[in-house]
């Protein structure tokens, strides 16, 4: 059985694959920044650079995946943006959130791309 670091793995490289074919640039994967926790997926698209928040399911189970992005997780997502920023100098580039949920049933894959999702 696959764990849920795993399946949060598997998730980050479906949607990374997504977005690539999509035109998006993949800067980095799994951004730590201390009690922030992570950013999965940092990428361009054209101008912007965005913050990727990925979540995957199996199933209903546990309800829609994307409700799972709670404003506690928002806010450290934030706050690792600003870190993400800080630590690379960068500044005075247009940023934005986005989430992709990837739903896996079976042998079927369903992506749900979010842009600007909070």
């Amino acid at each position: 059985m696959a764990t849920t670091v795993s399946k949060g793995k598997e998730g980050e490289s479906i949607a990374a694959s997504y977005l690539e074919k999509k035109g998006y640039e993949i800067i980095k994967r799994n951004f730590h920044f201390g009690k922030f926790g992570e950013i999965d997926i940092i990428a361009r698209d054209s101008d912007e650079l965005v913050f990727v928040e990925v979540k995957i399911a199996y199933g209903d189970a546990f309800g829609d995946p994307s409700s799972w992005i709670t404003p506690s997780k928002i806010a450290k997502l934030k706050k690792a943006a600003e870190g993400y920023l800080f630590v690379n100098k960068i500044s005075n580039v247009p940023c934005r959130f986005d989430a992709v949920v990837v739903d896996r049933r079976g042998d079927r894959t369903k992506i749900n791309h979010l842009k600007n999702a909070f």
